[in-house]
């Protein structure tokens, strides 16, 4: 994956908002579910736009705090999840200090990092017994009109890492538990484009890539009968793991 791909979600931040599904709060809590007693100090890194954010927040007493390498997502972020504290960081290279939080969170961001460089580095700020949570929303490509779409849009370097094996966690968190979760989202065709135009591969696509993509995206959508404002129930699978810091 190209450090292009990495950063390139700024420039497209508002339609990642819009595109970009919310996180199951029961996939949320089960991640944190092994957290020590009383935890409730939270870093969601590469926290983009604060899709993953604002579900923490809803947790009782959590105090979050956000960090991404992008300052046009946080920017975002603060607009959405006003009161959240804010800081410029990898996974690789956290500005917070030795444990500090009770457990760190990615959502849709461990592809793009390092995972064993970034786990020593969340191993530092997690306290013994702390907690690392890892969660994807993906498409689920059993449907076929899914699978059709994501063959227009091409595989996200996620869908790419997860189709091969589970993500990798290293020293000093232990073993990966997982758990996954099916659900619908009500969308519309605007939505769908705004999806796609969220999405790293098409982000740095040359003009005439991305105006084949909404070519062929909206002759799927006329075939679907999707028009105008009307929705179809598009399906996800929500896959979680978590792993405990020795």
């Amino acid at each position: 994956m190209s450090d292009e791909q990495a950063t390139s979600f700024g420039g497209q931040a508002g339609s990642y908002e819009v595109g970009r599904p919310e996180y199951p709060f029961e996939a949320v809590a089960w991640m944190l579910d092994r957290a020590p007693a009383g935890a409730r100090r939270i870093a969601d890194v590469g926290a983009g736009t604060g899709k993953l954010t604002r579900a923490l927040v809803a947790g009782e007493g959590a105090e979050v705090v956000a960090v991404d390498p992008d300052p046009a997502m946080l920017a975002a972020l603060r607009d959405a999840v006003p009161g959240v504290p804010t800081f410029v960081g990898t996974a690789e290279r956290l500005p917070l200090p030795d444990a500090s939080v009770d457990a760190v969170v990615l959502g849709q961001a461990w592809h793009w990092v390092d995972p064993v460089a970034a786990s020593a580095e969340i191993g530092r700020v997690v306290r013994p017994g702390g907690v690392l949570g890892l969660v994807w929303n993906l498409r689920d490509e059993r449907v076929d009109w899914v699978r059709r779409l994501t063959d227009i849009m091409h595989g996200s370097n996620a869908e790419i890492m997860l189709a091969a094996g589970d993500p990798v966690v290293a020293a000093p968190f232990g073993g990966l538990e997982q758990e996954r979760w099916e659900w619908v989202r009500p969308v519309t065709r605007e939505v769908m484009h705004r999806m796609a135009s969220s999405r790293s591969y098409v982000i740095t696509a040359d003009d005439a890539e991305k105006a084949r993509i909404r070519r062929d995206m909206d002759a799927l959508f006329d075939e679907l009968g999707l028009h105008d404002d009307a929705t179809i129930e598009l399906p996800y699978v929500t896959r979680a793991f978590r792993a405990v810091r020795d």
